[in-house]
């Protein structure tokens, strides 16, 4: 029996019926990551040792009926969430050596929960990019296809559920990098509410963007996790102090009579038609439920990407300052002032893409210039909440294709980097409107790679989107294989 390819729930019923231990289970997933990560690479870090003795911690407490949802369950985590005495690099070489003296809230949360941790997940660095090719460590591959990419910035996250090296993993989303690996790798991505997990101890990208959220087989043990990280938290000035709900409570639930809205700039030129097909096609399965469709327009989607990239470019500029090689980060071997010391390390410790970004952000935010261009792209960040606040007036959920394309080749975008920012122009509303995403497959394309769709939902009603996406799972066979030999 082949366990790591079940989910959440399945596990957690064997655990409990004691039909498998915590220690078979995790030794289980490391073999499988040993026998196959050299060639995905979606780690950056695997922590066996640790692995093990979470295992034995787990199975006490299963022992005496103690047991959460979570108890025992191998999760990956992405490297730009801070995990106490365990290597966090962001995959780059500025935090190469970085190892934090404290836990996110979210490590805190699900180590609460007796989870056991298997490692950290390779990413884009400082999580800027959507291939995970960046990564100054672990190029990650596609388990349907090694030739593609996995997408990002949480390619290292999602390959491993794709590849069950992992039953579910923690990743992060500014601007879709939640969302956009699922839909290349062929599993279930959630992005929250804005303010609805704790940001405290994820290396910031930008502020006012950056989200956790679970990636995982399905909506359902998406909820599961969701139920665990989420809240407040007096760390984070910017975490809700609403009430969480219960993820779970809606699973299962008819949507007859429920509206869906479809926008008609998310079908129109650019999205491949196999995408589009499928995204459809899957508007009509939830029809024969009982939901209604309905048509509807978002005028502002075409200035949605130039927004996003200021926006978030300006933030990163700010946030990655006190990399210096002084206070924090690598600091170059080469330099005989202050000045050249910063210089030397900076242009050694960062990627191409992140000093792109940089300079793109200061460029921005620069005398002369602001008002000019990041001031609109506030506007415009104004003008495309109010855009989803008259949809959701009349419908409960927004349909779209998760990314214009299946994967892409490894090499067949990294030099053309605004072709790579126009393939985000799917997500990257939902971050700056603040509200909460989920993309779950929806389909194959003829030569064989996964196909996303994503639910959007009013801000803090995450359940919903949940219900939507589990009652489409139900419905929906995948005739793809996951990653083997």
């Amino acid at each position: 029996m082949d366990f790591t390819q079940f989910t959440i729930e399945k596990l957690r019923q064997m655990l409990d019926a004691k039909e498998i231990s915590t220690k078979e289970l995790t030794q289980g997933f490391l073999d499988r990551i040993t026998r196959y990560d050299d060639e995905l690479q979606s780690y950056i870090t695997v922590t066996s040792e640790r692995a093990l003795k979470d295992a034995e911690v787990a199975q006490k407490e299963i022992n005496k009926g103690n047991a959460g949802m979570l108890c025992g369950i191998p999760l990956a985590i992405k490297d730009n969430i801070c995990t106490d005495g365990v290597r966090t690099t962001c995959a780059s070489k500025m935090l190469e050596d970085f190892i934090p003296p404290y836990n996110a809230t979210v490590m805190e949360k699900l180590e609460a929960q007796h989870i056991i941790m298997l490692g950290k997940t390779s990413m884009d660095e400082f999580a800027m990019g959507g291939s995970t090719q960046t990564s100054a460590f672990a190029k990650t591959k596609n388990p349907y296809n090694t030739a593609c990419v996995p997408g990002g910035s949480s390619g290292g996250s999602a390959a491993s559920v794709s590849a069950s090296l992992a039953v579910a993993a923690i990743g992060s989303d500014t601007g879709g990098s939640i969302r956009q690996p699922a839909a290349f790798c062929g599993v279930t991505g959630l992005k929250p509410t804005y303010g609805r997990v704790s940001r405290y101890g994820l290396v910031a990208f930008a502020s006012s963007l950056d989200q956790i959220g679970p990636i995982a087989k399905n909506a359902r043990d998406c909820a599961w996790i969701l139920s665990t990280i989420a809240g407040y938290d007096p760390h984070d000035g910017t975490v809700s102090k609403r009430g969480v709900d219960d993820y779970t409570a809606k699973l299962g639930k008819s949507i007859k009579g429920l509206k869906i809205a479809l926008p008609k700039e998310f079908f129109s030129e650019g999205i491949d038609k196999e995408i589009r097909d499928a995204v459809l096609k899957a508007a009509e399965t939830y029809q024969t439920m009982g939901a209604q469709l309905v048509e509807c327009s978002m005028p502002s989607l075409k200035y949605a990407v130039a927004a996003y990239y200021l926006i978030a470019s300006a933030e990163a500029s700010s946030n990655l300052s006190r990399y210096d090689g002084i206070k924090y980060g690598y600091r170059s071997k080469v330099g005989d002032t202050f000045q050249e010391l910063i210089c030397n390390s900076r242009s050694e410790g960062f990627g191409n893409e992140v000093k792109r970004r940089i300079l793109l952000g200061n460029y921005a935010l620069s005398s002369g210039y602001y008002d000019a261009y990041y001031g609109k792209a506030l506007a415009l960040k104004q003008k495309i909440s109010a855009e989803y606040a008259q949809i959701f007036e009349n419908c409960d959920v927004i349909l779209t294709p998760t990314i214009p394309s299946v994967a892409y080749g490894i090499n067949e975008n990294i030099s053309d980097p605004v072709k790579m920012y126009q393939a985000d122009i799917c997500t990257v509303t939902v971050n700056i409107a603040s509200l909460p995403a989920i993309s779950t497959p929806c389909g194959y394309s003829s030569s064989g790679m996964p196909i996303g769709m994503s639910l959007v939902g009013k801000q803090f009603d995450e359940s919903t989107i949940l219900q939507f996406a589990d009652a489409f799972e139900q419905q929906f066979t995948s005739n793809a294989p996951m990653f083997s030999k």
